[in-house]
């Protein structure tokens, strides 16, 4: 069981992410509502793992990420984004980012990346 973070500036997708998340298991550590708030919990709480918009108040996820990153180089985190942002997960890969998912998104799909980025923890 891992601790994660939600980073998602919509309600909807925190509650989605959260269910699907404590299905497989794992312990939702926190949530935020922006950027500048999920890199702050970040540093506070240290979770095992983080979901992280790209678009989002205050500060974007890519800004986020880097800004973790340069806290926590062994940080995994998973981005998720609307469709049709490729560039964006681009920069986020060479940015560090672990895996990627697009929304919309099936519960498969975080489950997938899930697995994937809690494998070796």
């Amino acid at each position: 069981m891992a601790k994660i973070l939600i980073v998602d500036d919509s309600k909807m997708s925190r509650k989605m992410l959260r269910n699907v998340l404590e299905g497989m298991g794992h312990d939702i550590v926190g949530e935020a509502g922006n950027g500048e708030e999920g890199v702050k919990l970040y540093k506070e709480i240290k979770p095992d793992a983080v979901t992280m918009d790209i678009t989002m108040p205050e500060k974007d996820g890519l800004t986020c990420l880097k800004e973790i990153k340069e806290f926590d180089p062994n940080a995994r985190v998973v981005m998720i984004t609307a469709a049709g942002q490729s560039s964006k997960l681009m920069e986020a890969l060479k940015l560090g980012a672990k895996e990627f998912i697009c929304k919309p998104y099936e519960p498969e799909q975080v489950i997938n990346a899930f697995k994937e980025v809690l494998k070796n923890s």
